[in-house]
């Protein structure tokens, strides 16, 4: 069959049953070809006609997609999803009236190939993408696709390109008063000793755009805590053999606290502030276990004025390191939808809703306050950066190991809510659970080979 999409098919998947998963996607005219079929399994497919949706929830295997698909569909909207893997989480949900396999996103050109398709026979939708490499690929060709009929949940391009590269947000920061760790931009290795001197060991390497592609081929890189000047060397050789520009940071150890915000107009809608006690990877990635808390006064003033004056509209998350002081630093603003936005949607704060809102042009309703004190652990995540800890024992900013086990363990005995649970709407984390299971072993199998050869 080749790269030839399945054709749909008008058979539901029984009475009241919402329509789902077709792989690949098909065109008007072999929809109207279609010719019903008994639904085996869980491939399901709409009736024979335009297909309108209220929304296309790309990148359907990260966590936020999932919530997403979630407060949509809970409010009555048609939600659609797309990702490359048939396991993805959100496939799964109730919610999810329709699923789509999408070529992976670091496939640019099969990605936005298979994009055009769907928004061909979807009724013009609003776009929401949470993965890094989707949106380098959406801005890329956003008149193209908004002329099709995409309404694309992102922010507008001038303000977009500010919040994406770490080097001008800085820039933009400092001009507004907010305080930022001692940096210098390296642009090749041989850089490294001079910076080194000039910045101090330990520190943290990071891409100044998280996205990075050369010759077509897609990375997304994190930040890497380095301790000797050999680290830094091979942590700054990395990003720059992507074509892309390091950032040689000060390290910040202390309390990490992210404020989250719907603007638009001028005006905020809400906001939302939580501090992550633990993230993975250990140094600071996405945060696995974390708690709502009230604005701080000092943060939630300095987000909100880096917001205004790059006129970020749409969702963002402002993240914040504090030093041995208190004093808050600025880490980075994400102009997408988190991995742990689902912490805001459980305490009051509907973000992906409000943002479907803002993208889609209808009236955003305003918060009305949240829940503070609330936990939430995505329990996978959490797993591997004890296990990352655990491995990386000594390093500035990893806790002992027994600290590390028994905060572990604690983390049972607080009410918590997890990442991909519902009652409600319970085959999502049967399928994240399973994804991880067997990546698990995936990775245990290979170690085990290496051992052996």
């Amino acid at each position: 069959m080749g790269d030839a999409p399945q054709v749909p098919c008008c058979q539901r998947a029984g009475s009241g049953a919402p329509w789902r998963w077709v792989v690949g996607v098909a065109t008007k005219q072999q929809i109207k070809r279609c010719r019903c079929v008994p639904a085996l399994g869980p491939v399901f497919a709409p009736p024979p006609a335009i297909m309108a949706f209220d929304a296309l929830v790309l990148n359907a295997s990260l966590r936020q997609a999932l919530v997403t698909v979630r407060s949509l569909g809970r409010r009555g909207l048609r939600v659609a999803a797309a990702a490359s893997m048939r396991s993805a989480p959100a496939f799964s949900s109730r919610w999810c009236e329709q699923g789509f396999l999408f070529p992976a996103e670091e496939e640019s050109d099969a990605y936005l190939a298979k994009l055009e398709q769907w928004l061909e026979i979807a009724d013009a939708p609003t776009v929401i993408p949470s993965h890094d490499g989707t949106i380098a690929l959406l801005r890329r060709h956003r008149a193209r696709l908004e002329q099709q009929g995409a309404r694309l949940a992102l922010a507008d391009e001038p303000a977009l390109g500010v919040a994406i590269n770490k080097e001008r947000t800085s820039t933009v920061a400092k001009r507004v008063g907010l305080l930022v760790p001692r940096e210098a931009i390296v642009r090749e290795a041989d850089d490294v000793p001079a910076v080194a001197n000039e910045i101090g060991l330990p520190a943290v390497i990071k891409p100044v755009e998280s996205w990075l592609s050369n010759n077509g081929d897609g990375v997304r890189l994190a930040a890497t805590l380095v301790v000797t000047r050999d680290e830094a060397r091979c942590a700054v050789e990395e990003v720059t053999r992507f074509g892309g520009v390091a950032l040689f940071q000060q390290l910040l150890t202390g309390r990490r606290e992210a404020v989250s915000f719907l603007y638009a107009n001028g005006d905020i809608y809400a906001r939302f502030a939580q501090w992550a006690m633990r993230t993975h990877p250990p140094l600071g990635g996405t945060s696995v276990v974390r708690q709502s808390i009230a604005v701080p006064t000092d943060i939630g003033h300095q987000a909100e004025a880096l917001v205004r004056e790059i006129n970020l509209e749409g969702y963002s998350e402002v993240e914040f390191r504090r030093d041995a002081a208190g004093i808050p630093y600025l880490m980075e603003i994400n102009p997408r939808l988190s991995a742990s936005v689902e912490i805001a949607v459980r305490a009051g704060v509907d973000f992906p809703y409000l943002l479907h809102q803002w993208a889609s042009g209808r009236p955003i309703a305003r918060g009305n306050g949240y829940r503070v004190g609330r936990w939430m652990r995505h329990l996978g995540g959490d797993i591997g950066t004890t296990i990352d800890a655990l491995q990386q024992h000594g390093r500035p900013g990893v806790p002992p190991r027994l600290r590390t086990i028994v905060d572990f363990g604690v983390s049972f005995l607080k009410p918590m809510r997890y990442d991909y649970f519902d009652w409600k709407d319970p085959l999502p984390a049967v399928s994240a659970t399973t994804g991880f299971v067997r990546a698990s072993l995936r990775r245990l199998g290979s170690r085990l080979r290496k051992m052996l050869l």
